[in-house]
């Protein structure tokens, strides 16, 4: 016998390796903005298709390889395993939101971008929110969204609201107004650099304040639950 590796084994191996590298490396050049966040992702993605080939054919290999090379092919396999379970595990975080990517708290008359629509990022973007078919699966995927009552009047509610804005770890806060009692900004992602936008509104409500969101990707159809995510957690920190 040639070898203690079937062709495909080899193969199956190197598919493994490649799918590692090119897993890590997206994320990595995405990190350190070498290369735009879809880039990033793009080459990520690549890395998992190299995972799913590398299963498969080393799964052919096993079954039509020589008993010999069975323990080789078996440990080429394991690369491409632990990236098809790492993404299978980071995936499963979202797996139950809708596919959609522009979450608000008030789908009749949603707060409206000012500041992003300029910004050169958004640059061709239609900011303005899709509308129906997006409200109905919002309320099937997020029920419980609603917007944010404070017991305190508007402009006492705009001073809480920017400056909880102001503390948010990733947060970039691109328009205050008090006038209008709007805040908007822009959230990166921590690992592939994504940036979405979001808007913060206060309009009052019987002498007190109702706090009205809405937070939109720049890429993508869906977002795997973040931008509610996004939302629920600054209410949080805005407390009651």
């Amino acid at each position: 016998m040639a070898g203690t590796t079937s062709r495909l084994g080899r193969i199956s191996t190197w598919l493994g390796r490649l799918a590692v590298l090119t897993a890590l490396l997206g994320p990595a050049l995405a990190h350190f903005e070498i290369v735009a966040p879809v880039v990033g992702f793009g080459t990520f993605a690549v890395g998992l298709l190299f995972a799913v080939l590398c299963l498969a054919l080393g799964l052919l290999a096993l079954a039509l390889g020589p008993a010999a090379s069975r323990p080789a092919t078996g440990g080429g396999i394991i690369p491409g395993v632990i990236v098809i379970l790492a993404v299978f595990v980071a995936a499963g975080a979202g797996q139950n939101a809708p596919r959609i990517n522009d979450i608000t708290t008030d789908t009749a008359n949603p707060p409206a971008f000012v500041t992003a629509q300029t910004l050169p990022d958004n640059a061709g973007r239609d900011m303005s929110y899709p509308g129906a078919e997006f409200a109905a699966q919002q309320q099937a995927g997020y029920p419980d969204l609603d917007a944010k009552p404070l017991a305190v009047p508007p402009d006492e509610a705009f001073k809480q609201v920017a400056a909880a804005a102001r503390t948010i770890d990733g947060w970039s806060i691109t328009r205050e107004d008090a006038a209008a009692r709007a805040v908007e900004g822009y959230d990166t992602s921590r690992l592939f650099r994504f940036k979405d936008d979001f808007v913060i509104e206060v309009r009052p409500l019987n002498g007190q304040s109702l706090v009205q969101m809405r937070s939109k990707s720049r890429d993508g159809r869906g977002d795997m639950g973040a931008n509610a995510t996004r939302i629920r957690a600054f209410f949080a920190r805005l407390g009651n």
